[in-house]
This record gives structure tokens, sequence and C-alpha cells, in this order.
């Protein structure tokens, strides 16, 4: 198989994996090169299969997996664009509190710090980072309605969002300012949900009594190119709404 300057494709990209699984990885590499930007319209079916050497079959395949990971999108009778993301889509597809009658929360954040140092032993095997690897720390209470209801704590890689730390007070959503600022594209994420009781600290910035019941949900936010990008841990003081997830 050919590349896009007309060179064979590297020895470890060849072997068993599915030929439109490696065309898929071409893409990707372009999209995170910058070379295609976020809302860039892609080159047709028959050119990509041109550039890379295999069937439109093939590159179909590769761009209905891109799409179904919400890494593409196609406009009926436009053609096939790189997903820009915006901030009401991030947080439609990231943030899944309702409200009793099915309404989704539209929360505000406040941000309470944003610090820098090196990674501790958690955070190395959460982001799967080397020892020594620098992390940034934002710490934010979100609110529904003026009442604080998630206090939660992100850890990024310093590497991947150079300048991210000097801003301060940084978005409610985080995840289009990763795409436009930074080209580092969102894929998906994955969370592990449990419980745990409120600090003294946690219960005064959440307004309630310690020992009060919390729903904790740990996130591993994952790029277009399978790196671990984000940690996220979210202390979370329902009263009344509930946490949606579909399934299927």
């Amino acid at each position: 198989m050919l590349c896009g300057d007309g060179m064979k494709l590297p020895k470890a990209q060849q072997g068993n994996r599915p030929l439109y699984v490696q065309v898929r990885d071409l893409i990707v590499a372009e999209i995170q090169s910058g070379a295609w930007a976020p809302g860039a319209v892609l080159p047709s079916e028959f050119e990509l299969a041109r550039t890379y050497g295999v069937s439109q079959g093939t590159i179909r395949k590769a761009t209905d997996a891109l799409a179904a990971d919400q890494i593409l999108v196609r406009r009926q009778g436009r053609g096939t664009f790189v997903h820009a993301h915006t901030a009401a889509e991030v947080l439609f597809r990231f943030f899944q509190f309702r409200e009793p009658d099915g309404q989704r929360v539209i929360p505000a954040s406040r941000t309470l710090r944003t610090t820098r140092g090196s990674a501790t032993r958690i955070e190395q095997d959460r982001l799967a980072l080397a020892k020594g690897a620098r992390v940034i720390r934002h710490s934010r209470l979100r609110t529904w309605r003026s009442r604080p209801f998630i206090f939660e704590t992100i850890v990024l890689p310093e590497a991947l969002f150079p300048g991210l730390a000097a801003n301060g007070d940084l978005p409610n959503t985080l995840y289009d300012m990763f795409q436009t600022h930074y080209g580092v594209t969102v894929a998906r994420a994955v969370e592990r949900v449990d419980t745990q009781t409120a600090s003294e600290r946690q219960a005064r910035l959440l307004d309630l009594p310690a020992g009060q019941p919390l729903l904790r949900i740990d996130r591993q936010t994952i790029a277009i190119d399978g790196r671990i990008i984000e940690w996220r841990l979210s202390l979370c003081h329902l009263d009344g709404l509930y946490y949606a997830v579909e399934v299927g």
C-alpha cells in the first residue's frame, strides 16, 4: 500500500491488521499533523483511494469507522469533513447529567486553582506518563442554578498543553479548546463510577455536611491517536439529578 507521498507504508504498520484500519490510522495522522484542520473537507473517496493505493471500498470502511467515532462528519451533498468540536457539542456529548424530567443539565464552572508540578505515581499511571513528567492540575466547581454540585479535579500532561496553566480561569468546556488551540482532538472517554463520602473541604465547597455520600466519576480521556490526554475526577452531589448512560 502507498501513502500520500508515494512511499510504502513502514513495515511496522503492515502485517495482520485489516487494510482499512491502516488507512484509518493514516487519516488520523494527517489530522494530528494539522494537514487537515478541524472543519476541513477531505478529498473525495476516489482521490483518497488513489493516494493510498487502495480501493474506494476500503476508504469508505475507514471513513465510516472515523465517522462512528465522531472524528469525521459527513454532510449530504457537500462531502466528508474533519469534525470541529463546538462548546455545545462537547458538553452534550461528555456531560450526561439530567433533571428529573429528562432535560439536560447545563452547568457553569468556577475555577478554584490551577497549578503545575511533577506527576505523582497515580497520575503517571492514569495518564501513562514516564517518571518525572510534568502535569497541569486544574480544580473547579461546577454549578447548576447557582448551586455547586460537582467538585472537579483535572490533570493534564503539560507537554501536550504548554502555557495552559498560565491562562488562569479556563472555559466551561475544555475539549473544544484542546482541538482549536493545541491540535488535540478527543475521541472518547472511559469512566469508572463509584461513591465516596465528602471530606470536610469537599463538603464545604459543595455546601454539604461532612460525610455526605457523593457520586465519584473517574475519567480517562483519549485522543484520536490513542493517547490518554486527561485524567478527571468528578465528585458529584446529585440532589434530584441523575446521570444518564445510553447502552447499545
